[in-house]
C-alpha cells in the first residue's frame, strides 16, 4: 500500500535511491537518467517530495527528494525501506572545513549526530553513524574518475543551519572533521538498524562543498578567504560544481546496481 508521504507501491523505486534534500535537485538527477527527463518516471510528488525512476546505464536508479534535516530525511528513508529499497546515496551540499576548497567532494566514512535524531535510533545510548564501505568505495572510485578533488573521512550532522555555539562549526574542523551537513548521520543510523535485523542495506553519502567556513583560531592553510567567517560563491557556480559531484554519484549508483 502506498505509505503516508510517498504515495508509491512496491517495485514504484529502485533497489538503488539517490537521496538529494532539494527538489529541484531531484528533478536535475533525473533529467540525467537515460533518455532524460521524458524517460523518467514521476513516483511521487505528494508534499513536493519529488521522486523519480529510471535507468542510468541500462540499471535501474531511483531519486528521492528528503527536504532538509533529519526529521524529514528519516521519514524518507522509513518508508523507502518499507517499499523495498536496499541501497542510499545522499547527494548533498555542504559546510567544508579547514583544507577544503569550494567545488571538492566529501565521500562521508561516518557522520556524528549533533542531532535529535540519535536519542531515538540509538535508544538512548551513544551512537556511530556509519556508511557502509562497499558504498564508499563505489562514491570513491567514481568521484576520483569524475577529476574532482575528493576528501574522504567524518563529517558531523547538526540540526541547527545558523550555529549558535560561541565556537561556530569551525570547532568540529579542529577535531578532524571534514564537512557539516544535517543529514547523513539518520541515514546511516537507519541502514545499519536494518543490517542489525539481517537486511542487506547499505547507505552513504557524497557532497560538494558549497560553503567554506573559515577559523579565526586555525593557522591558515593556504585558501584566501578575505575576514568573512562563511564563504558562499553565487548560487550558479554552486549549482555547476554540485552537478560535476551528481554525475559521480549516477556513476556508483549505476556500479552499485549492477552488483
Amino acid at each position: 500500500m502506498p505509505q503516508i508521504h510517498l504515495h508509491a507501491e512496491p517495485g514504484d523505486y529502485a533497489p538503488v535511491v539517490l537521496l538529494p534534500g532539494d527538489p529541484n535537485r531531484a528533478t536535475r538527477i533525473a533529467a540525467r537518467f537515460d533518455g532524460g527527463l521524458d524517460a523518467a518516471r514521476l513516483v511521487n510528488e505528494h508534499r513536493g517530495l519529488l521522486g523519480y525512476s529510471g535507468t542510468v546505464d541500462g540499471v535501474p536508479v531511483s531519486v528521492q527528494t528528503t527536504m532538509m534535516g533529519t526529521p524529514t530525511t528519516s521519514i524518507v528513508v522509513e518508508e523507502l525501506l518499507n517499499l523495498g529499497v536496499t541501497t542510499f546515496i545522499r547527494v548533498g551540499t555542504c559546510g567544508g572545513f579547514r583544507g577544503l576548497g569550494i567545488g571538492d567532494a566529501v565521500v562521508a566514512l561516518s557522520a556524528a549526530s549533533l542531532s535529535g535524531i540519535g536519542v531515538p535510533l540509538g535508544e538512548g545510548e551513544p551512537t556511530a553513524p556509519t556508511a557502509d564501505l562497499d558504498v564508499v568505495l563505489a562514491l570513491l572510485e567514481a568521484s576520483r574518475a569524475a577529476g574532482l578533488v575528493t576528501h574522504v573521512g567524518p563529517i558531523v550532522t547538526g540540526d541547527v543551519f545558523y550555529e549558535v555555539h560561541p565556537l561556530g562549526h569551525a570547532r568540529w574542523g579542529r577535531r578532524g572533521y571534514l564537512a557539516a551537513e544535517m543529514e547523513s548521520a539518520a541515514l546511516f543510523l537507519l541502514a545499519m538498524r536494518e543490517r542489525g535485523k539481517g537486511r542487506p542495506v547499505r547507505a552513504g553519502t557524497i557532497l560538494t562543498v558549497s560553503d567554506v567556513v573559515s577559523d579565526p583560531g586555525s593557522a591558515p592553510h593556504g585558501r584566501t578567504l578575505g575576514d568573512e567567517a562563511w564563504f558562499r560563491p553565487p548560487e550558479d557556480e554552486v549549482t555547476r560544481r554540485v552537478d560535476l559531484t551528481i554525475g559521480a554519484a549516477l556513476a556508483a549508483a549505476a556500479e552499485l546496481g549492477r552488483g
